[in-house]
């Protein structure tokens, strides 16, 4: 379920109130850690954490006028979710996610590619997702990017 939200107040509206607290605990927390440099906008319909053209003229690859995207968050209809791109491009980022869930969550973790499902909001493991924030600097994030984007072509 995509918001057709143009800000991210907007978007907030649109939360229902049994899940909204949770939710601003969620965006308190990667806006308290994301290291500097990355923005907060809207994107893909979901709040989005993204690497500006400032930084990083180029743009994402599949349309360079959008900034290259690193982090989102949406509330979907049957779950809260966390869209982290290094977890996609890192396998050791992802093992240590994998690892550290269960220290962190007493739920199974429910996961994509990029995905983080959070079924029951009040299960959203705040300390780890701060942790996760602070792994990737926008240095760190374009690097790898730049290195799997080029492998691809």
């Amino acid at each position: 379920m995509q918001s057709k939200s143009n800000t991210v107040n907007d978007y907030l509206k649109e939360i229902s109130a049994e899940r909204i607290e949770y939710f601003n605990k969620l965006r308190e927390t990667i806006l308290k850690n994301i290291p500097k440099g990355f923005e907060e906008c809207m994107a893909y319909g979901m709040i989005g954490y993204v690497v500006p053209h400032k930084l990083y003229p180029a743009g994402y690859h599949c349309d360079p006028k959008i900034p290259l995207p690193f982090v989102s968050v949406a509330s979907q209809k049957n779950f809260v979710a966390l869209y982290h791109m290094g977890i996609y491009a890192s396998p050791e980022l992802l093992k240590w996610f994998v690892d550290e869930y269960p220290k962190h969550c007493k739920s199974k973790l429910d996961m994509g590619k990029s995905c983080i499902r959070f079924k029951k909001a009040e299960d959203i493991p705040f300390k780890l997702i701060g942790e996760l924030m602070k792994k990737i600097t926008v240095k760190d994030w374009i690097s790898k990017y730049e290195e799997l984007y080029k492998k691809s072509k």
